[in-house]
Parts: C-alpha cells; sequence; structure tokens
C-alpha cells in the first residue's frame, strides 16, 4: 500500500470506518483531528465482486444469482448458492432486476434458449455439489442446448459488454426459426459481449424445400370457331363471329372472323389475334382466308402460331443476409409463364351467283360465310423456384454489436442442399375453325373454313434454391475480434438446387452453392430481399 505524503503534512489521518459490504472498501475517510493544510484518504479496495478473472474470482452470495438445471422445480427459490433458480433465464431476469451483474451457472446442461442483457456476466462451468461453486469449467462446462430455437442471444444497449466465460452453447440441426438453419449464437443491435474459454456449437442446415410444381393438368384450351351461313340462307350472310379464349393471367386469343357471304365475290376472312410478331412458320401466320372472286374459290384460315414455350428460369445467386432471426437465403426463381396461343385467321366468304350455279328461285341468292378461326389455348403457369438450403452459423453479429471471442472454439456444421425448381404447366390446345357455310345446290361454291388456333406455350420451369452457407462467424456492421487462441471451424457448405425438370449434370437454371468460411462480413441487404 502506498501512502501519498505532503510537504507539510504534521501526521497521518486515520480512517474511522470500513466497510465489509459486498462492494467491499472504505466507506470513507473520517478524521479525528484538523491535520493542516493538506489530508490524505486511502483508496477504497476493490470490491471482491468485480474480479478480472471469472474462473479465480471468489463466489458469493450479494455478487450475483445462482442457477442450477438440477434445483428443485417447485417452491420458492432465493437464487443464491444453497437455493439457486432452476433456469438460466430466471437468474438472468432476478440479477437485472436486483442490479447485480453475475449470474453463476452450474455445470449443467440448460435445455432452454436463453437472451443475455448486455452488462450482466454468465460465468459458467461452476462444480455445485458441494456447494462452494468453485470453477470446474474444464471438466464440466454450463451447456446451453434447446431442442429448437436461438441458444444464446445478447441483446442491450451500446456500451455494455458481458463476459461468457465457461459455457458450451449447442445449436440443434435445423432448429432456427425458418426451420432450416442452425445459429448457436446471435448479438442483436449494440450488444456487446467478450466469449473466454467457451464452445460455440453450430449444427447442419436442412436442405431446402423443392419449389412447387404448377399443375400437371394443361392450361385452358382454346374454343371452337363458328361455322359460317349457308348459302342461299340470305341477301348478304355475315361471316362467323369471332371465339375467345380468356386466359386467368389477363392474356386473350380471338379466332379471326369469318369473310361474309357475297352475290358476285365472297369477303375476306379476319386474322386471328393477337398477331405474332416475327413469327418464322410461313404455314402458321394466323390471317384470314381469301373470299371467292370471279374465277376462284376461297382459301382457308392460316392456322394460329403457338404460344411460346417460357425457358428455364435462372437459379439462385448472392449471400442472402442477416436478420434477428438468424440468415435469410435465396429462392431460385419462379418459371415464367408460357405464350397464349394465337388465334386462327377467319376462312374466306364464297359467292352466290356466277358461271357454277346460283339459288333456286325465290331463295335468297347470298354466298355462304366463311367460319371464323379457332381461339388458341392458354400459356402454362411457370413452377415456383426451390427453396435455399438452410445455414450453419457459429455466431451472427448484427449491426452495432460487438463481440470479442478468446480461447474459444466456433465450429460450425454443413449448410443444406439447395431445393429443386418447380416444373412448369404445359400448355392449353388451340381448337378447329368453324367450317364454311354449305349450299345446297349442286356445283355450287360452299365458304371456306376458319384456321385452328395456336396451341399454348409450355410454363417455364424454375430455377434452383441457393445452397446454405456454412460460416463460423457471420457480422454485418459489427465489431469482431478474434484472439490468437480462438478457433472458427466452419463445415461443408450446400449445393445449389437443380433447375426444374433438369437432367443430371444439367446446369441451367442450377443454383449457386453456398461458401464455407471461418469469417465473413455482410453487405446491406438489397431494397428487394431474396426470395
Amino acid at each position: 500500500m502506498h501512502f501519498l505524503q505532503g510537504r507539510h503534512v504534521r501526521r497521518l489521518c486515520t480512517v474511522a470506518a470500513f466497510s465489509t459490504s459486498g462492494a467491499g472498501g472504505l466507506s470513507g475517510c473520517t478524521y479525528t483531528e484538523d491535520c493542516g493544510e493538506e489530508r490524505m484518504c486511502l483508496a477504497p479496495p476493490p470490491s471482491p465482486c468485480e474480479v478480472n478473472e471469472p474462473g479465480m474470482g471468489p463466489v458469493m452470495d450479494e455478487c450475483g444469482v445462482f442457477a442450477s438445471a438440477s434445483a428443485p422445480a417447485e417452491g420458492a427459490r432465493a437464487g443464491t448458492r444453497l437455493e439457486p433458480l432452476g433456469s438460466l433465464q430466471a437468474a438472468i431476469v432476478e440479477a437485472q432486476g436486483r442490479g447485480l451483474r453475475h449470474v453463476y451457472a452450474c455445470g449443467e446442461m440448460f435445455e432452454e434458449e436463453v437472451t443475455l442483457v448486455s452488462g450482466i456476466h454468465l460465468w459458467g462451468g461452476r462444480g455445485c455439489d458441494d456447494g462452494a461453486w468453485s470453477f470446474d469449467g474444464a471438466n464440466h462446462p454450463t451447456i446451453i442446448a434447446p431442442p429448437s430455437g436461438i441458444p444464446l442471444r445478447v441483446v442491450g444497449d451500446e456500451g455494455a459488454t458481458s463476459v461468457i466465460y465457461g459455457v458450451r452453447v449447442v445449436a440443434a440441426d435445423a432448429s432456427a426459426s425458418d426451420g432450416k438453419s442452425s445459429i448457436a449464437m446471435i448479438l442483436s443491435a449494440g450488444a456487446g459481449a467478450i466469449v473466454r474459454s467457451s464452445a460455440i456449437v453450430a449444427g447442419d442446415g436442412k436442405d431446402g424445400e423443392p419449389g412447387k410444381d404448377a399443375d400437371s393438368e394443361r392450361a385452358a384450351d382454346g374454343g371452337l370457331g363458328i361455322d359460317g351461313a349457308d348459302a342461299c340462307t340470305e341477301d348478304s350472310p355475315t361471316g362467323a363471329l369471332p371465339v375467345v379464349t380468356a386466359c386467368d393471367d389477363g392474356a386473350e386469343s380471338t379466332g379471326g372472323y369469318g369473310g361474309d357471304g357475297g352475290l358476285d365475290a365472297g369477303g375476306d376472312g379476319a386474322p386471328g389475334q393477337p398477331r405474332p410478331a416475327g413469327n418464322q412458320d410461313p404455314e402458321k401466320t394466323g390471317l384470314g382466308g381469301r373470299g371467292a372472286d370471279a374465277l376462284t374459290r376461297c382459301k382457308e384460315g392460316d392456322p394460329g402460331p403457338d404460344g411460346a414455350a417460357a425457358g428455364r428460369a435462372d437459379g439462385a445467386v448472392g449471400m442472402g443476409y442477416l436478420t434477428e432471426d438468424g440468415w435469410v437465403g435465396v429462392r431460385g426463381q419462379d418459371g415464367e409463364r408460357g405464350g397464349v396461343g394465337h388465334g386462327g385467321g377467319g376462312g374466306g366468304g364464297s359467292k352466290g351467283r356466277g358461271e357454277q350455279l346460283a339459288c333456286r328461285a325465290g331463295l335468297p341468292e347470298g354466298g355462304a360465310a366463311g367460319g371464323s378461326g379457332g381461339s388458341g389455348g392458354c400459356g402454362g403457369r411457370g413452377g415456383h423456384g426451390g427453396g435455399s438450403g438452410g445455414a450453419s452459423i457459429g455466431v451472427v453479429a448484427l449491426q452495432g454489436s460487438s463481440v470479442t471471442l478468446e480461447a474459444t472454439t466456433v465450429t460450425a456444421g454443413n449448410g443444406g442442399n439447395g431445393g429443386v425448381g418447380g416444373t412448369g404447366q404445359p400448355g392449353g390446345v388451340g381448337r378447329w375453325g368453324g367450317h364454311g357455310g354449305t349450299t345446297f345446290v349442286m356445283g355450287m361454291w360452299e365458304a371456306c373454313r376458319g384456321g385452328r388456333g395456336g396451341n399454348g406455350g409450355r410454363g417455364g420451369d424454375a430455377g434452383g434454391g441457393l445452397g446454405g452457407p456454412s460460416y463460423g462467424v457471420a457480422s454485418f456492421g459489427a465489431f469482431v475480434g478474434i484472439g490468437l487462441d480462438a478457433h472458427l471451424q466452419p463445415g461443408g457448405a450446400g449445393k445449389g438446387g437443380s433447375g426444374g425438370n433438369a437432367a443430371p449434370n444439367d446446369p441451367v437454371g442450377e443454383g449457386e452453392a453456398g461458401h464455407s468460411l471461418p469469417y465473413v462480413q455482410f453487405g446491406a441487404p438489397d431494397p428487394e430481399p431474396p426470395r
């Protein structure tokens, strides 16, 4: 003990009272006489509760709250060495309520999720059989291993730090809230912790769910074209009206009007809708047939082109992002809807008189009208993207948090494989065009039928999900200190899911594999979060 001595000090001031409370040290200085111009007080000794080495310090009832998993469940407990609480979480709540900074835990297994408030220390590995609560963490660590959930969370305001000592934190396989990931420890924004002489163990992630297949039953079929009016029934028969297929995505396919019947010439059929863009098949244009003229019979409407089949969607890419619940992965892209089949062209109309025989006397003289084109089938729906595999992460440190690892091992398991993409739906069938009107006079020209509607395109197969990662520590905007005596051991990363309907070794639509790293920093999530 060192004393400070002034130049004019005539005598040492004596201290009248010492404290023996849990805080320890001197209660103050009371002087028995005037000590002159300069005085000196003895500095109070440090509190026995504020030791720096958890494995060496005394264990006193007034320093904290005690917890033992084997404590009786019934009856009120004081949280002392002789009457420990049966739950770590209850002990933390009690310590916070009483303004204490320590929770002492027996070297036993606590099957519960624990939320630790920054500034409260969790000192485990205590031998509690003899009531001394001496440190025995090397042989009997305190194990936090709930059957589900996040075993250990640290929450609190920035500036306070908890020391976690002699604890083994174990996450079960696929135990996080997403039902796929395994996360052992999460530090919320602003929380602080020093993990010393401990072990943090994450289990394996689960494989991602396969994307839902679209309906195997084909999409809605097109409608049959309407037959044209017969000859000699009207002086100017109107071509058959179009049929319309309305699909559930708002797309429509319409067969073309049939050409009108006439006296000396028939009308042309109308083209089907929608009009093809850059159609390469010269036999499927969807154009209307030409009407009969003085020398030439009518023409049938052209068939409508088939709707475009959607290709396989892309697989998932990226890292995902971190949240209070752990890690959120990326689904494979959904397959797109197939194109609607184009309507067939309307058939050309015929004529009622000319070199051929005409209608009988007393009947209307108009020629037969053309049939309308059939409408196309609807495009098939796309499959749904495969889900991401579950992650395995020892420690997740969120923005503004702080974690330091000393003499601690962090072990991650294997990430789950991404889910396979769902398959697309077959497109609907295009229907035949209506027949052209007929005649009841031998040798008189009939009208022409409408073209058939195109088939709907097949819906796209979906992409595979992202493979689950395996990280020792994953952080976003956090301070992470890793001591030379700390060891981070990731497991294997999951493979990306294959695209829907993909053959073996077909990489199209395959999701990206996860990453396996001891430590990784995440950037800010995209404005549109991964699916």
